[in-house]
């Protein structure tokens, strides 16, 4: 069997790969690595536990909570949250763990179980590898009084709302907060877990909120709608004459944004504005922001301009949040939406961002557009590449020497990244160019050598 953790938790189809079963061992051998690390009170740890609304979290989040209460784990079940609410709910009750049911952007039949140590952050590899070896390990079972007791508490979800609209006071939390009045934002919610959390929020502060795909039934979570399917969002805020509009996934970890006119902000584009408005504040730490290597070139080169340093790491929000907490920066994130306000949130939060992008808008007195010409996003083509041995992408003389001869020809106004998925046998070719004919030729050649080197 391979290695039971993704690159954000176990994932796969319910009832299928990831089964009751599943959850409730892996929830049993997480209580036993965390529970023991966390600080216990009255001899027995806390956990918190949410879910998104699919229909499959419902009967794994009772495996869940089963497999806690076995290892003598006391429970609070929160019900439907969005995962960066369970994140910072941990951190604020002092649970020794929280556990979020949840595939994320995933379609539905897909779901998935996030764990959080104590401070509500994530597990690196090592905790996750031990987590997996603890599963075939024989351990003893309380008995008695010694069981872990379960309650119900949706009302803390109240407070994690609380905390996003007083992220809007000054840094030091004692200033007025930015008012999001005159400005009308349509919300698609993708019938996810913030269906109810990112519009209190939003109209708490004073905006008008148009919700659309607010409404989840437990089968229509991601379902053409979201960060994933964002037309019913373009056409909307064209419809409604609104000012911009927020696309969140299942789990509102991620923001995407489009402008008055229908046109994409991406997560690069919400980075660069948010990392403006942070050094204008002196809130950016070090003048620096995390990225990963597909954030744009174009991201890349407007920071520069701007005297802003960009670290850039491996694909995925957890070595974004690595770096940062490496460097103490304030500011990260991913293209795909991701991004991490050290400050008030220890993973990705789509309200949040939100929040501080249509405050960046009300301080500035521009539009989302406006603001998102703070960079030129370069042409970007991406090719997937299926059924190779993806092991030898990083090493074959023949993919090398033609990725250095694509490299040399873009020259300093493009450039070629070759990527390994982390779960299936295909290699990512991604290509920026000057113009997106350009990248498509370098990047369908490139394919083309990927096949015939690597093919099995």
């Amino acid at each position: 069997m391979g290695r039971l953790f993704g690159t954000d938790g176990v994932r796969g189809r319910a009832n299928h790969d990831l089964t009751a079963e599943v959850a409730l061992e892996l929830s049993v051998a997480a209580a036993h690595v965390l529970g023991e690390a966390g600080e216990f009170r009255g001899g027995r740890p806390r956990a918190l536990v949410g879910r998104d609304p699919r229909a499959s979290g419902e009967f794994l989040e009772a495996a869940v909570v089963a497999g806690l209460a076995s290892a003598g784990v006391d429970v609070v079940r929160l019900g439907v949250v969005p995962t960066p609410g369970v994140a910072w709910l941990t951190g604020d009750v002092r649970a020794d763990l929280g556990v979020m049911i949840s595939a994320s952007h995933n379609p539905m039949p897909d779901n998935g179980i996030k764990f959080f140590a104590r401070g509500g952050v994530k597990l690196d590899d090592q905790v996750e590898d031990t987590i997996e070896a603890r599963l075939r390990e024989p351990w003893q079972r309380p008995t008695g009084a010694g069981v872990g007791r379960v309650v119900d508490d949706t009302a803390l979800i109240e407070g994690y709302v609380a905390h996003l609209v007083g992220s809007l006071n000054g840094p030091q939390g004692d200033e007025a907060a930015v008012s999001l009045e005159g400005i009308t934002v349509v919300v698609d919610c993708a019938n996810g877990a913030a269906s109810m959390t990112a519009v209190a929020a939003f109209e708490t502060q004073g905006a008008t909120v148009v919700a659309i795909h607010a409404e989840p039934d437990g089968v229509n979570i991601n379902d053409n709608c979201g960060s994933t399917h964002m037309d019913d969002l373009r056409r909307a805020v064209v419809q409604h004459g609104a000012d911009l509009g927020i696309a969140l996934d299942g789990d509102a970890d991620r923001c995407l944004a489009v402008d008055a006119q229908g046109d994409l902000v991406d997560g690069d584009q919400i980075l660069a504005v948010l990392a403006l408005a942070m050094k204008e504040a002196g809130t950016l730490t070090g003048d620096t922001v995390v990225a990963t290597v597909m954030s744009n070139l174009g991201f890349v080169n407007a920071m520069r301009d701007h005297g802003i340093q960009v670290v850039q790491t491996k694909v995925g929000d957890r070595y974004v949040l690595e770096a940062m907490n490496r460097g103490g920066f304030a500011l990260g994130g991913e293209q795909s939406g991701h991004v991490v306000l050290s400050q008030y949130a220890t993973t990705g939060d789509g309200a949040l961002t939100a929040l501080h992008l249509m405050a960046r808008m009300a301080s500035s007195g521009r539009s989302l557009a406006e603001l998102a010409k703070v960079m030129t996003r370069l042409p970007q083509v991406l090719v997937n590449v299926n059924d190779v041995d993806k092991s030898q992408a990083g090493t074959h003389p023949e993919l090398l020497a033609a990725v250095e001869q694509a490299s040399a020809e873009l020259g300093s106004g493009g450039r070629v990244l070759l990527r390994p998925s982390g779960t299936e046998s295909l290699v990512r070719v991604m290509v920026e160019a000057q113009s997106y004919e350009h990248a498509q030729q370098v990047a369908e050649s490139l394919a083309g050598v990927v096949r015939t080197t690597l093919g099995r």
